[in-house]
């Protein structure tokens, strides 16, 4: 993290990616040494012994490690070595010489081709992702940073490079009932989950701007999964359910209301750094399960004052795991804290996470952060948890 983000963080230290490049580093050494190693034992072992398996090996562990060029150069030093060792033993004329150079010079072949087939392979998933990203991109824009007089952050962070995208989503949305925005998570990866964040984001924007009341937008959000469940003849053909939260925060007032559709709960993080859980009175099924169960939605309202920051995110935060199983707490990490702004947090956040996981994330993760302005003169205050009516 840059200094100045928050209280009580060291620097932003980057160490997973150094750990990468230490260890791509080292990996790098790896053909060198063995024609190296293989030189060593040429010479000071009896003739009867050969080095022909560190020769071979050097332009093989290369092939798929690296580019073409490099296997090339690996292939040519390991054959040039060959050469030079009977040439220095005096038995360049020998059966075995030939042997060996010929072994030598078919395994370096082989490698190339290696390397070939492997960089192909790349290239159709390189360009696989990026298909999948830039969709990703269409139907999940980053908000701006500032909306409706808030500051807003968002953030998706991948669970591993080169992952398949996943199903988790956010949109912010200045409407006249107020700033309205849902973080969810679709069941499933891929193109598949992608169609129904569209589906689900698409809804959001026109209910946002149409429904007088957000359990009303709750209720659009349902109907809209459960048509296009129909249409794609079911849950076998569409990701069918969406955990969601939604949130609500009206001009005027300094108040945030939240309708939870079986989501991770949101924090509000005050300025004294506190922290609050908005927790959910009557816990709800995800959207899309409405056939299992009917029940109103009811908006939970909460005091939402200046300087405090909304937070909202997927259960690849709070489910990320280290090595011993143990949870990764955002609650209990973000309190007695305080930050810059909403870009602070969330960069704390995602760093943190990958410390948590040593880099292992199983899950993708997105984060929203909406901060009011710490002189934000909006109303009164409203008594917290309140049901509205």
């Amino acid at each position: 993290m840059r200094p100045g983000d928050g209280q009580g963080e060291g620097p932003h230290t980057g160490a997973p990616t150094r750990r990468i490049s230490y260890t791509r580093r080292y990996v790098r050494l790896v053909p060198a040494l063995l024609i190296a190693g293989g030189l060593v034992y040429e010479l000071l072992m009896p003739n009867q012994f050969t080095a022909v398996p560190f020769f071979t090996a050097a332009p093989l562990v290369a092939a798929p490690l690296f580019g073409r060029r490099y296997t090339l150069v690996t292939g040519c030093v390991a054959v040039a070595v060959v050469l030079l060792v009977h040439l220095l033993l005096d038995s360049y004329y020998g059966a075995e010489a030939l042997t060996e150079t010929i072994t030598v010079v078919t395994v370096a072949g082989l490698a190339l081709l290696i390397n070939m087939v492997a960089r192909r392979s790349d290239e159709r998933l390189a360009t696989a992702r990026e298909i999948a990203e830039a969709a990703q991109r269409a139907v999940l824009p980053e908000p701006d940073e500032r909306i409706g007089g808030f500051e807003i952050a968002a953030r998706y962070e991948a669970a591993q490079a080169g992952a398949f995208v996943g199903g988790d989503l956010y949109a912010v949305q200045d409407t006249p009932h107020g700033v309205r925005l849902v973080v969810g998570d679709v069941r499933g990866k891929g193109m598949g989950a992608i169609g129904a964040v569209a589906v689900v984001i698409g809804g959001f924007r026109e209910a946002a701007e149409q429904e007088a009341t957000l359990e009303a937008v709750a209720e659009r959000l349902e109907r809209a999964l459960a048509r296009e469940g129909t249409r794609r003849d079911g849950l076998d053909a569409f990701e069918g359910f969406t955990t969601a939260v939604l949130a609500e925060i009206p001009h005027g007032s300094g108040v945030v209301r939240v309708v939870n559709r079986g989501h991770p709960e949101p924090l509000l993080l005050h300025a004294d750094g506190t922290v609050r859980t908005l927790s959910s009175v009557e816990p709800a099924l995800p959207l899309g399960m409405g056939e299992l169960g009917s029940w109103p939605d009811r908006a939970q309202e909460a005091e939402f004052p200046g300087g405090a920051t909304l937070l909202l995110f997927t259960d690849g935060l709070s489910e990320a795991r280290d090595g011993h199983g143990v949870f990764f707490e955002p609650e209990m990490r973000l309190l007695g804290r305080t930050f810059t702004g909403p870009d602070a947090l969330l960069t704390a956040l995602a760093e943190e996470v990958r410390q948590h996981t040593g880099g292992g994330m199983t899950d993708d993760m997105a984060l929203l952060a909406v901060r009011r302005p710490a002189d934000a003169s909006e109303g009164l205050p409203a008594s917290s948890q309140r049901v509205s009516e």
